[in-house]
């Protein structure tokens, strides 16, 4: 029983996170889980919409959010790649590390970002991002889109 209501805890605590925290706030959208030796991480976007002078820009940024179900803290390491899905390359936009302590869950981490200008077409775009722990495996890939100017 407790260890389900630390489940249900830690799952509410992630949505409260990926909500915004003001109007301003760009909201999370989160892909599937991956995972690799106890250790799961979900690709995440958000994209914000701005302005420079007359030129409307979008700043995407790519998070992650961390899971480990080992008995014991451990360091992961993650990575980020964007591309835009209509033709773009993946290109990599940040890499981080950090503990996570033992079963438990921490994120959205922000692992990096790219900014674009805002085009006729509302270009759809995406990232992916993998995790491993120190010294271990990397996973396969978690992705996650968003149209690039939406409104």
């Amino acid at each position: 029983m407790l260890k389900r209501t630390g489940t249900v805890l830690a799952a509410a605590a992630v949505a409260a996170l990926a909500l915004p925290a003001d109007a301003h706030a760009a909201a999370i959208a989160c892909g599937g889980s991956v995972s690799t030796q106890g250790i799961s991480g979900n690709g995440c976007i958000s994209a914000e919409r701005w302005k420079d002078g007359h030129v409307f820009m979008r700043n995407i940024t790519a998070h992650t959010i961390l899971t480990n179900t080992r008995p014991h803290a451990t360091w992961v390491e993650y990575e980020a790649y964007f591309r835009v899905v209509s033709g773009g390359h993946w290109v990599k936009i940040g890499n981080g590390r950090t503990v996570v302590q033992r079963r438990s869950t921490v994120g959205p981490i922000a692992i990096g970002s790219t900014d674009r200008v805002c085009g006729p077409v509302n270009v759809k775009v995406e990232i992916r991002v993998h995790v491993r722990p120190a010294g271990g495996a990397w996973s396969n890939w978690s992705g996650a889109a968003t149209s690039q100017c939406q409104t």
